[in-house]
């Protein structure tokens, strides 16, 4: 859902946009065709998908070369804006969140021109009976929402938008304006 709302703000803008699942279409992915680049991962048991990691890796020389900017989706930015956490639960989880930002840039030797983190989703309605488990427990020693009958979105969406705009504002300038990809990982929420 976030790669496709980018990808539609940024056709907003005017830019030729789209949203891929790299899980599924990594071969099909051509970035000598793009003039910029998002990369929009989440993060699941503390690190970001194999997936984009490895498309990263592979990738890497030509996302150096090309305007770009990196998604982190992850529920510990959901607890980092939870206006209810104590300043001590804020910076425990921005620190986390930062972790994971640092470890991704690490793992794929690529450091991109924007980094964005993004809160997720808890979709308990779509997790196995484990997961649905797993995810409520890390949800409640997080003081999260823990009711397994519904979904939560915590995505900012209007944050979201603000960045994209000015993404689109900075990849525009001094050049036309560039065919856009933008390449998620399996289960960015």
């Amino acid at each position: 859902m976030i790669a496709e709302r980018v990808a539609a703000t940024l056709h907003h803008h005017g830019f030729t946009a789209a949203a891929f699942n790299v899980k599924d279409e990594a071969e099909s992915i051509d970035l000598t065709t793009c003039d910029a680049a998002i990369v929009a991962a989440s993060v699941h048991a503390g690190k970001h998908e194999r997936e984009i990691i490895d498309f990263v890796r592979r990738h890497r020389e030509r996302l150096k070369a090309l305007p770009t900017a990196f998604i982190s989706v992850t529920l510990s930015q959901a607890g980092a804006e939870r206006k209810t956490a104590t300043p001590e639960e804020h910076e425990r989880f921005v620190a986390d969140v930062q972790y994971m930002i640092d470890s991704f840039i690490r793992d794929t030797e690529w450091l991109p021109r924007h980094i964005k983190p993004v809160a997720g989703a808890l979709l308990y309605t779509r997790y196995n009976f484990f997961i649905r488990f797993v995810m409520k427990r890390i949800s409640r020693k997080a003081g999260g929402d823990t009711d397994t009958s519904r979904d939560f979105d915590y995505t900012n969406w209007s944050d979201l938008d603000q960045f994209v705009n000015q993404l689109a504002t900075d990849f525009s300038q001094g050049a036309g304006l560039p065919i856009m990809a933008v390449a998620i990982g399996e289960q960015v929420a």
